[in-house]
């Protein structure tokens, strides 16, 4: 899945029922509940507090299966602070690497994973927001932008199994910058699963394949910080967001797009120049999903599918005893742990009762100590990598 999430999280959206503005964290939950991507990628990311709500809440899980790539300010500009990042499922994958392609407006981000098989299955996954606008410009930056993808391919080995996507800006597939990533000389061959070409802006045509957008009345939205109004309306009319394979994945012997599975998720195809969450624009989808995307975001998310013959491991711990802390779980400088030989050399996080990653760090001793003194006070959790438990404790 990949889903622009607008300003997150700095946007909160208008709730009816309370007649005030709420955070959209959870809303984002239920969406990521109804599809459980094994990646997720986004786009307009603000902040690493953004990272941590969404790991540890939109993507909480009892057995904590999720995990995040680094968080990196945008490196291309001082005036774009927003920014991509990649969430998986770590018992199907394992993040090798991360990079990060530096263009004249905002990161490319680079993510080389590798699957949890019984045979040696990579995947590199590269997610970008192109320059927005149509004219001449914006097109001429959206290419440029795009050319230092293709030629960063020539990199990585030209069997590699390759995912460019994100927030595209095409408004049809004649674009330079659509063509540079279809173009069939570059180092990696890059294909549309649904090879739709066409005027995809505007054009009812393309409905089914639309993501921008869900609404069509400003004040929706707003920035929490100032008040102003956030989100793009006019219903949805424009194809801007996809999910670009390489060539071998759509036939590949190892890992291999699932016919029929790249969808706009969340669009029944009967909601040209409409909001989303229409009575009107029911279908497969459901009403409840429909009002979840209208609260989201102005964009709604792609999905799709891969498959791999080969059987999967899951990496999660096997461990019969539990971390104990030893000295009570109420204080002011220091938490004694007392750690079980299967947990050392793991990590642990520090988390808020707001779901924030506060602190972290690894289990390095049998007697392991915790200096807390820094926090505020208030009530806290230990999670342990790749297990369920989670011990409360109370800084005072």
């Amino acid at each position: 899945m990949t889903f622009n999430l607008m300003h997150y999280p700095g946007t909160y959206y208008y709730d009816e029922a309370t007649n005030s503005f709420k955070n959209r964290t959870y809303v984002l939950k239920s969406i990521l509940d109804s599809y459980q991507p094994d990646i997720f990628s986004v786009c307009e990311l603000q902040n690493a507090t953004g990272a941590e709500q969404i790991l540890n809440i939109a993507l909480a899980t009892p057995n904590h299966i999720y995990n995040s790539a680094n968080f990196v300010v945008n490196q291309s500009s001082n005036d774009d602070t927003l920014q991509q990042l990649v969430f998986y499922n770590q018992q199907k994958f394992t993040l090798l690497s991360q990079d990060v392609i530096t263009t004249h407006i905002r990161d490319i981000n680079h993510y080389h994973f590798k699957l949890n098989s019984n045979v040696d299955v990579y995947l590199d996954v590269f997610v970008t927001h192109l320059k927005a606008s149509n004219n001449d410009e914006s097109e001429y930056k959206r290419w440029e932008m795009v050319d230092q993808f293709t030629t960063y391919l020539s990199n990585l080995s030209t069997d590699s199994n390759v995912i460019f996507t994100g927030d595209f800006n095409f408004y049809d597939s004649y674009e330079s910058g659509y063509q540079e990533i279809i173009d069939t000389t570059n180092p990696i061959v890059m294909v549309d699963p649904i090879n739709s070409p066409g005027y995809w802006s505007n054009n009812s045509t393309y409905a089914g394949i639309h993501t921008q957008s869900p609404i069509t009345t400003n004040g929706h939205f707003q920035y929490s910080s100032t008040g102003g109004t956030d989100g793009v309306t006019g219903g949805m009319d424009d194809r801007f967001d996809f999910i670009m394979l390489s060539q071998n994945m759509m036939s590949s012997a190892n890992l291999t797009y699932v016919p029929d599975t790249y969808k706009a998720y969340g669009n029944n195809g009967n909601c040209y120049n409409s909001y989303i969450s229409n009575t009107s624009c029911n279908g497969t989808y459901s009403q409840e999903l429909r009002n979840l995307l209208f609260n989201m975001s102005d964009h709604i998310p792609i999905v799709l599918e891969l498959e791999t013959p080969y059987a999967l491991h899951n990496p999660e711990l096997e461990i019969t005893k539990a971390v104990k802390i030893i000295n009570g779980n109420v204080q002011s400088t220091t938490l004694s742990l007392e750690v079980p030989y299967p947990y050392l050399n793991t990590e642990y996080k520090l988390i808020n009762s707001l779901g924030q990653t506060v602190s972290k760090g690894f289990l390095e001793n049998i007697n392991q100590k915790i200096e807390i003194d820094h926090l505020n006070q208030g009530v806290y959790f230990i999670q342990f990598e790749n297990s369920i438990q989670a011990l409360k404790f109370i800084k005072i």
